[in-house]
């Protein structure tokens, strides 16, 4: 089996049998497989998926009674599928299956996942009225705001793309809501993405099934994405770990003083005891599974980092302060922002040494619409990824 094509249906009517005759044509005479997998409450709905596997052998589905989610529906479908590729699209003909050839071509050249997208040279999302066009650019920028593995990505709120199936075997996707490939993006496994142009089409029947309740489960998602994620998830930590140092540090320097301590060297000695505090949450929280060289050795690395960081702040702000005559309080409050970023990075690549899997992300700008089915376009879209150069995200 070549591929596998999985279809997540709710109340679609005749829509299914559109895309099975419509893959017939595009796909000829390769072997595939469709599968539907479907949430409806419509008893006709049903019966046409019934009656469309009756005419059709290599078309599959599976009517879930209790459950009604299109990113566990595609969860699923990937669990049903026999292909070596596996291709997820939208019943409503939004997506053109024209494109499978042309991305079948660049999974075939070794990319992992393939994604049509709206926005590169080519691309277009014309089928979505102004307030779809407007939820999806806000869904796009919190996805790529938040989380890194998704922010090269053009497009990664795409119900539509193709992956190898090694990229989620073994990989425990639980989406919340309409939006899996996010998820797929954050934590499977892979090296090689490439975006290809398409056009968003117009739904040929029925009507959307985006709502408010939606939106919140994709919040939510990205949420979840976050706090699951060590690379997405290590900066909101480390922030933390700062506030309670800043705590400490003035909950015992109060201490010192009322112990009649000189205030200078109280400062010292809590900016010492924050110090290592902060070391302690950081070693155990923020970089708990990056421990690969002794603790002395990084509590020491540690030190030099932060003491440069807090000669960096006292630079910034003398240079505000006194060159630029900022107010005192700004100045500050700009130094102990550039050095809080100075200590995270480094002690991210120096302290702690945490190594990302390299991901490789292209833009294909070949042909892949209306003659997608045609040699010319695959030996196309092969040329043109081949000699484009690849982006590197560590």
């Amino acid at each position: 089996m070549k591929i596998s094509i999985v279809v997540p249906t709710f109340n679609e009517g005749n829509n299914p049998a559109v895309v099975a005759e419509t893959l017939i044509k595009v796909l000829h005479p390769l072997e595939f497989e469709l599968i539907f997998v479907d949430d409806s409450t419509s008893k006709e709905s049903v019966e046409s998926l019934e009656h469309l596997c009756g005419e059709f052998p290599w078309v599959r589905y599976e009517h879930r009674e209790h459950e009604r989610s299109l990113g566990t529906a595609v969860v699923r479908g990937f669990e049903l599928a026999r292909g070596e590729l596996i291709a997820v699209m939208d019943s409503d003909m939004q997506h053109p299956p024209e494109l499978l050839k042309a991305m079948m071509a660049a999974a075939e050249i070794g990319c992992d996942i393939v994604i049509p997208s709206r926005f590169v040279p080519g691309g277009d999302d014309g089928g979505l009225s102004p307030s779809r066009k407007l939820i999806s650019w806000v869904a796009r920028v919190i996805g790529q705001a938040t989380l890194k593995r998704v922010r090269s990505v053009t497009d990664p709120t795409s119900g539509f793309f193709l992956l190898r199936r090694s990229v989620v075997e073994n990989v425990r996707l639980q989406p919340i809501g309409w939006k899996v490939l996010i998820e797929i993006l954050v934590h499977g496994n892979y090296s090689r993405i490439v975006e290809i142009p398409y056009r968003f089409q117009p739904r040929i029947a029925g009507s959307s099934n985006m709502s408010l309740r939606e939106q919140w489960n994709y919040l939510k998602h990205i949420f979840k994405l976050v706090v699951s994620s060590s690379e997405d998830r290590r900066k909101y930590v480390f922030a933390a770990v700062g506030i309670s140092g800043v705590l400490v540090n003035m909950m015992v320097y109060v201490g010192l003083v009322k112990l009649h301590m000189d205030f200078w060297q109280a400062g010292v000695l809590a900016g010492a005891v924050a110090m290592v505090s902060n070391f302690a949450l950081n070693d155990r929280l923020t970089w708990h599974d990056s421990r690969s060289t002794p603790g002395l050795k990084r509590f020491g690395k540690y030190v030099a980092t932060s003491l440069t960081g807090i000669g960096i702040d006292t630079m910034v702000l003398s240079m505000l302060a006194y060159g630029m005559h900022v107010d005192y309080f700004i100045a500050n409050g700009i130094g102990i922002f550039v050095a809080m970023i100075w200590n995270f990075y480094v002690n991210n690549v120096w302290t702690w040494k945490t190594e990302y899997r390299e991901i490789e992300v292209a833009l294909s700008c070949a042909s892949s619409s209306a003659d997608s089915d045609s040699l010319g376009a695959i030996r196309s879209m092969r040329s043109a990824l081949t000699d484009r150069k690849w982006v590197v995200e560590e």
